[in-house]
């Protein structure tokens, strides 16, 4: 199978098995586009925003139930240092930077901002630097695509009041940002005890032809992912759980409010999908 899964403790040795050509990609996304556009690779881990989108409009690939990485992301919403304050609840009206409008940091962004703030997708602008990796999808009015080349670039041109960095970003371009909100990290905890699970950013897929061809190989895939992911930190981990399908539903209720897929998403399908893989 033609494979890509990012670099990680969890992957090397999984990238050792043989009989496999494991594709590199650094950085990681433009692989995301290139398989649900066109299904050049087998298996390919995607941006759960990515899959649920992708899922949305019919691409023919099923989840394995396996969480590359993820996190909390109040720290991800971010401002310059010597801007004026700006309180969460102070960006209705105002322009957010964001990478893509379907990146997955910025749909969980957009969900606490909603949840604990009281803002809406719809009350911000959100000004992005590249188009959506799932073709079909159209962005709502209150998005814009703007010329720059990077989110951190938009801050300091003074385009944006505020930035939508995924934690990959925060020793580059995110270097020196202040989050907009107070003690992220306890809040981020607050959001994990209240909702029983942590976001999920990264998630596998297999195209479905594979699937139906080559069950068994994507099976011992799948069994190396389980074994090289046994005692991560969560909420990387192989097999169908209760924390995954928490995160599904809130991550889809979040895509459904802010206009990223067009249809409620469905767990129990999802679920049913993954039955083989399940313990």
């Amino acid at each position: 199978m033609r494979i890509v899964l990012g670099d990680y403790p969890h992957t090397r040795a999984v990238k050792e098995l043989p009989g496999h050509e494991f594709i590199e990609f650094k950085p990681l996304p433009p692989a995301f586009a290139r398989m649900v556009r066109t299904l050049e690779f087998d298996v390919c881990e995607i941006a759960l925003a990515t899959y649920l989108q992708a899922r949305d409009y019919g691409v023919p690939v099923t989840l394995l139930p396996v969480v590359m990485i993820g996190g909390t992301h109040h720290r991800s919403l971010t401002r310059l240092p010597d801007a004026p304050a700006l309180a969460p609840g102070d960006l209705p009206g105002r322009r957010v930077g964001v990478r893509s409008y379907s990146q997955t940091t910025g749909l969980w962004v957009r969900g606490l901002l909603r949840e604990e703030y009281g803002v809406n997708a719809a009350d911000v602008t959100w000004v992005t630097t590249e188009e959506p990796h799932v073709a079909q999808y159209t962005e709502p009015p209150y998005v814009e695509r703007s010329a720059a080349e990077k989110v951190g670039d938009l801050l300091k041109a003074g385009d944006v009041a505020a930035a939508v960095l995924g934690p990959r970003a925060a020793g580059g371009q995110g270097a020196g940002l202040v989050p907009l909100i107070e003690d992220a990290e306890a809040a981020g905890r607050a959001w994990v005890e209240r909702h029983g699970t942590i976001p999920v950013n990264h998630v596998v897929v297999v195209r479905n032809a594979v699937l139906d061809e080559e069950p068994k190989a994507v099976d011992a895939l799948y069994a190396a992912l389980k074994e090289a992911t046994a005692g991560a930190e969560p909420p990387v981990a192989a097999g169908w759980s209760e924390p995954l399908a928490k995160a599904l539903e809130i991550g889809g209720r979040y895509a459904a409010e802010q206009e990223l897929v067009r249809t409620p998403v469905d767990v129990a399908e999802i679920e049913r999908g993954a039955a083989r893989w399940s313990d």
